[in-house]
């Protein structure tokens, strides 16, 4: 039952890390006491910390335990599973709204944020504008996609403007700004291609790929999937294809005014 712990999300594992840490949760653990902790009274992990305590490990230790898998499996760079739309029980995964609001809030150096399509703007970029504020030298860089609409018939300069008058009056919620870029085909009705990938890289070293669009609907209703993984070469690797992209001008920065 022990090996029902290392299928937990690294998420959870550290919140119950806390918990025996803190002396919230003891023993005997309980189905209500667990709810309280992980959310969700799961029979396995009850038994498994149950096989843990008869073995003489429980609260601190209890907690080191845990912490101690986390560090052996951090090298390796697990992915964790993360899911928009219904939960199927049994099934451990994280959920796409929480890891892109984690990942907003905790990036200190560096963040790079891309995405299709975004909705409600100062909700979706709120935390990370406050973020920017609090860290100063964050670095933000943000790729979007710039819709030209179907029966749009102005110029791609055009477009471009009104998008990035939007943006900056209405979209973008803080007083520091990031750096922002597109994709000039999505405008050249000539040349057409978009801007299609959803991902997030934080500080260099953790990595989030999903399908999931900055919108309500797929944070919370559509059925979306995605990986989070901390493994710092790929994290390198993603931000330098994307730097690429701007160095060779296939990306360009979004007007400031």
């Amino acid at each position: 039952m022990i090996r029902d712990l290392t299928a937990l999300p690294t998420h959870l594992r550290k919140r119950l890390a806390q918990a025996l840490d803190s002396g919230r949760f003891i023993a005997p653990y309980s189905p209500v006491s667990l709810q309280s902790v992980l959310g969700r009274a799961d029979e396995k992990i009850l038994g498994a910390l149950r096989e843990l305590a008869d073995m003489g490990i429980a609260g601190r230790a209890a907690a080191n335990w845990l912490r101690a898998l986390d560090a052996a499996a951090e090298p390796a760079g697990r992915p964790d599973l993360v899911w928009s739309g219904p939960e199927v029980e049994g099934v451990p995964a994280r959920d796409t709204r929480r890891v892109y609001e984690e990942l907003f809030i905790s990036a200190r150096r560096s963040l790079w944020a891309v995405s299709y399509a975004y909705f409600d703007g100062p909700r979706v970029f709120d935390l990370l504008a406050k973020r920017m504020e609090v860290i100063p030298e964050l670095r933000v860089t943000l790729l979007l996609n710039i819709d030209r609409g179907r029966h749009d018939t102005s110029s791609p300069g055009d477009v471009v403007r009104r998008f990035a008058d939007r943006f900056w009056k209405r979209d973008w919620p803080g007083r520091v700004r990031p750096a922002v870029f597109y994709d000039p085909r999505s405008v050249d009705p000539d040349a057409p291609g978009i801007l299609h990938a959803k991902a997030v890289v934080a500080d260099d070293k953790r990595v989030f790929v999903t399908s999931a669009n900055f919108t309500a609907a797929a944070l919370d209703h559509n059925i979306e999937l995605g990986l989070l993984v901390r493994d710092r070469p790929l994290a390198l690797s993603v931000v330098k294809h994307l730097q690429g992209l701007i160095d060779h001008k296939l990306l360009r920065p979004l007007p400031m005014e």
